[in-house]
């Protein structure tokens, strides 16, 4: 059977490719386990000098492996929904606190859990083909894999923009907002990833090329009007002012499930006074909540599963979720 996560040694590097193709590398619960395994080997071997993680095929990583999480909360199974989102989080903190310098070589596309195993890396190189996104509250969960932490420290309120639209980056803009550190042309990927196994992460700095303009430079003022607002009444409130853009992403967090536009903005607003082990622990709490909730089934149901696009939420507006329970459910 072809191994879900290949880690070799190559050089001076220990490398990780995931090697899920045909589910754009989707996470599943061996694979993270594969993950933190070879992390836990490699870590005090001396002839390891970094770790270098990539994607077999068109994704780096499209996130986890949600159909099978939306399988358990039907059935009633907590203890799988505990052990995958718990092992996931976990995987998060070992990458985050690694001693190690960890690369990710990021091509195609990188979502959800593919941004948990490469933003807390040392080093995110992106190509112009990379994108990255956190669209969590259209299927009703909301930005985890420690994103709670990261997405508030990112320029102006921008990280709440993207939490909550699910806004996509391409390679240059990730750069440009925090999320990646390097951007290398495409077809530089196989050198650079040769080089770094010959001569470490000091290669990197011969592959990095120039950025192109961030294509949100023009909205990043009123992303920080609108997305600063102190609740999320008030930020719709402010979007009515801002012309085409603002009326675009009103309708953007209008689809969404209104119960994850409500738990996300709470999640990512605490997140910006936590370390990432608090925010972990936050998200892990979370996920306890929401994957009961209709939302999620129904969510993952009309965007991966039927992919209809119509999920019918519960309540279908913002103005009729019980907000009691959703503080509850943050605190």
């Amino acid at each position: 059977m072809t191994e879900s996560v290949v880690a070799e040694i190559r050089g001076r590097v220990g490398h990780l490719t995931l090697n899920r193709p045909a589910s754009l590398n989707a996470l599943d619960l061996p694979m993270i386990r594969a993950l933190a395994a070879a992390l836990g080997a490699w870590r005090d071997r001396p002839d390891i000098h970094a770790v270098v993680i990539e994607g077999e095929g068109r994704a780096f990583c499209a996130g986890g492996d949600i159909r099978a999480i939306r399988d358990a909360a039907l059935a009633g199974d907590a203890a799988t929904i505990e052990a995958f989102f718990g092992e996931e989080y976990a995987l998060n903190r070992q990458i985050a606190a690694y001693a190690k310098p960890y690369v990710a070589l990021i091509d195609g596309i990188c979502m959800g859990g593919g941004v948990g195993v490469s933003v807390h890396g040392s080093s995110r190189v992106v190509t112009e083909a990379a994108m990255f996104a956190m669209p969590e509250t259209g299927i009703a969960l909301f930005p985890d894999v420690g994103t709670s932490h990261v997405l508030p420290r990112l320029p102006g309120a921008l990280g709440l923009y993207l939490g909550l639209t699910g806004t996509r980056l391409t390679g240059a803009d990730a750069v440009h907002a925090g999320l990646a550190t390097h951007f290398v042309p495409r077809a530089q990927l196989g050198a650079l990833s040769a080089a770094l196994a010959e001569d470490g992460v000091g290669a990197l700095a011969g592959f990095a090329a120039a950025l192109p303009p961030f294509s949100l430079a023009a909205h990043m003022p009123a992303i920080g009007r609108c997305f600063s607002a102190p609740t999320v009444p008030e930020l719709l409130a402010r979007l009515d002012h801002e012309g085409e853009w603002g009326e675009t992403t009103r309708t953007t967090l209008r689809a969404m499930s209104p119960s994850s536009i409500l738990w996300s903005f709470g999640l990512l607003r605490r997140g910006a006074h936590r370390d990432l082990p608090a925010c972990l622990d936050a998200e892990l709490r979370l996920t306890r909540f929401v994957t009961r909730h209709p939302d999620f089934a129904e969510g993952v149901r009309a965007m991966i599963i039927d992919k209809d696009r119509t999920p019918k939420w519960t309540p279908p507006a913002i103005e009729d979720v019980d907000t009691a329970a959703i503080e509850a459910a943050l605190s």
